[in-house]
């Protein structure tokens, strides 16, 4: 029975086969002088920016409706013998939306001509998708904490800032929730396709690196428009919260550009309470920097359009602490009987602790250092638009991002002296290609991929320090160099946080073949889509290993009180592979009426390890390695609909329907157990 219905589903693309739309339409109906409808008019869309000409003729029903065209500002020219000739202009196109643009004709000849206003608001009256967009102008003229989107993202109805992502916090990069769904439930394309971070669900460009800081950054000045999708229709799927669907900008037959530096530094701020006048301020210095380009290669035929965007930024985090003083350090040795353990005199020798800087304060604290940390980021992208015949349409758009980050604490804390910051490479890479065929006026076709790729890693400042070089035999490997975390009572911590290293690259790859059909009074669609998430990550918490010592007379001796430090392979290469198919109907019922229905079916894939590295408890309560850790389940029907805008002064929609959402990579990759050991004969 299952096998019979996906056979059916597919069987009926063969008819009636746009999902995840990057793109617009535009539809209206066209009218005489008494108001009755006018069939067989000639309707021609054509773009003044690019010279793109779509055309069809109005049906039995005076109806016409033109999709896929992208997003921009359009004229409708209406023929009909015995009729003014009439254009409509400033016909607007926002991403994901259908804008109605009703030609009412005027009988003898001559050329009539409708202006619409540029800042006339469209009313969505074809669709029930809830939501909103925002254009690029608002993006341009509101002010942008880090000139990062995420934070734009709030502003449609339904939306709301997770906490933390209110300022520059830790967490503060992708966070948003639209209509009470978790921060991590929303699905981000960039020109229609994946750009997710398939481990934890976020946006693979303007992701956190360190502590919450952006590894990348989308330049503002590269978008056109970003729609936030929620309560949608069938062809928008993966995920129970809002789809966020950027759309970049593309060449017209005019060049256009930006340029740009903003920055902000120490100079032009107050100082940090805790940085008081006696001392030198802290460093703090930000420049972002950029610009954008386009233009034509062939006017009305080939389009380029490029933007980069840099930053630069070196921070002096201000710390205090309490490190041994050269006086106490010689009675710790006294009271050994003048010897130092050799592996703690190889540590002293590398001054492992800066030299006091200030008399000791109410709680001992006798260091006050600013710990640099910095961040160099380089984010590209480039666009190709090119016009195949009159009808079709060939997009490709590349974007890359790179960053170095150096910042202390990180994951789960850790030490505060110079040496010993997590650094954080990450490479983003993101492409995809979009072909578009028109068959006839009725009937249009769009096949898209894209492939993304997230390179994060997380490793010690000292990851080209090998312990066993002073004696300190830990067993690690290259990937796992740097000095255990070492604690002596009441002194500040020696070593980077347990948490490093670690590091993943996700990869995923998408492909859409999207149709669809007017017929009548209906206009169908239907889609299919496959996924394909690979997750290589290692994640080696505390392999470094960690030691505690009671005092500093115990340090010297070598005689820690107790340490710990796992072990194993932490490696795991995770994947799941998703296929989706949908049809849905935008049924125009009455003139003031539009029904929209709908089912979808999602196969969410098992999600498998590549060597069968997962392990599941049996009755017996034991771990035992298995191939498949839950079963397959080919039964998400996710039905969409009755949707029904009522056009008239306003809109009004309504939605019932199910939404289903896919099991995140990291849900099932845990971090490693550590195993415990107490040292009784020392270093």
């Amino acid at each position: 029975m299952k096998t019979s219905m996906l056979i059916t589903l597919i069987l009926v693309s063969a008819v009636v086969c746009s999902g995840q739309t990057f793109r617009g339409g535009i539809q209206g109906t066209v009218t005489d002088p008494n108001g009755a409808v006018v069939p067989g008019a000639d309707v021609s869309i054509t773009s003044p920016d690019t010279g793109l000409t779509r055309t069809t003729q109005t049906d039995t029903e005076g109806m016409y409706i033109v999709s896929e065209l992208p997003i921009g500002t359009y004229q409708v020219t209406v023929k009909k013998t015995g009729f003014h000739d009439v254009t409509v202009k400033n016909v607007k196109v926002e991403v994901s939306t259908t804008t109605r643009a009703d030609v009412p004709l005027v009988i003898s000849g001559g050329v009539a001509i409708v202006d619409i206003p540029s800042g006339e608001p469209i009313v969505n009256t074809a669709e029930n998708n809830l939501g909103g967009s925002i254009q690029a102008k608002q993006l341009q003229e509101l002010p942008i904490s880090g000139r990062d989107f995420t934070k734009m993202l709030v502003l449609v109805p339904g939306s709301g800032g997770d906490p933390s992502g209110v300022a520059d916090s830790p967490g503060s990069f992708g966070l948003f929730s639209i209509n009470g769904n978790r921060g991590r439930s929303n699905n981000y394309l960039l020109d229609g396709t994946d750009m997710n971070d398939g481990y934890r669900n976020l946006p693979a460009i303007n992701q956190g690196g360190v502590f919450g800081t952006p590894a990348t950054i989308l330049p503002i000045d590269a978008i056109q428009e970003m729609s936030i999708i929620n309560s949608t229709e069938a062809e928008y799927g993966r995920s129970s919260g809002a789809t966020v669907n950027i759309v970049t900008k593309s060449g017209t037959n005019n060049f256009h550009g930006t340029g740009y530096e903003y920055f902000r530094n120490n100079k032009l701020d107050a100082r940090n309470f805790f940085n008081t006048a006696n001392r030198p301020q802290d460093v703090f210095h930000n420049n972002q920097f950029g610009f954008s380009l386009g233009g034509p290669i062939k006017k009305n035929r080939t389009f380029w359009f490029t933007s980069y965007e840099g930053q630069r930024e070196a921070v002096g985090i201000p710390t205090l602490g309490r490190v041994p003083t050269t006086a106490e350090i010689n009675t710790a040795i006294a009271d050994n009987g003048g010897v130092v353990n050799p592996v703690i005199a190889n540590l002293l020798a590398r001054h492992p602790w800066p030299a006091p800087n200030q008399a000791p304060d109410a709680f001992g604290n006798n260091l006050q250092v600013s710990n640099n940390a910095f961040n160099r980021v380089h984010s590209f992208i480039g666009k190709i638009d090119h016009h195949i015949g009159t009808n079709d349409l060939l997009t490709g758009r590349y974007y890359f991002g790179k960053s170095d980050q150096s910042f202390p604490l990180a994951l789960v804390g850790g030490g505060i002296l110079p040496g010993f910051n997590t650094v954080t490479p990450t490479n983003v890479n993101i492409v995809s290609v979009s072909y578009t065929h028109v068959f006839s006026p009725k009937l249009l076709m769009e096949i898209r991929g894209g492939y993304n790729r997230f390179k994060e890693t997380f490793f010690p400042e000292d990851q080209t320090f090998d312990p066993s070089s002073i004696g300190l035999n830990m067993g690690t490997t290259s990937q796992d160099f740097g000095l255990p975390q070492i604690s002596v009572d009441s002194f500040a911590t020696l070593g980077a946080n347990t948490s490093v290293p670690r590091g993943r690259v996700d990869t995923n790859t998408q492909l859409f073949g999207n149709m669809s059909y007017t017929a009548g009074r209906h206009n169908w669609k239907f889609g299919y889509e496959f996924r394909r998430t690979f997750v290589d990550g290692f994640f080696d918490s505390g392999y470094r290993g960690k030691l505690s010592f009671d005092g500093l007379d115990e340090f010297i001796a070598g005689m820690p009180s107790s340490g710990r430090q796992a072990r194993g392979n932490s490696s795991r290469k995770t994947f799941q592979n998703n296929h989706s198919l949908y049809l849905q109907d935008s049924f125009h019922l009455l003139p003031h009426v539009t029904l929209n229905y709908g089912v979808r079916w999602e196969y969410f894939g098992v999600i498998g390890e590549k060597q069968n590295r997962f392990s599941l408890l049996n009755s017996a309560g034991n771990l035992v390695q298995v191939s498949q850790l839950y079963p397959k389940d080919f039964n998400n029907f996710a039905p969409r609909g009755l949707g029904h805008p009522w056009r008239w002064k306003n809109s009004v929609a309504g939605r019932l329907g199910t939404v289903l959402r896919r099991f995140l990579a990291g849900f099932f990759r845990g971090p490693a157990t550590f195993q415990y050991f107490q040292s009784r004969a020392g270093l």
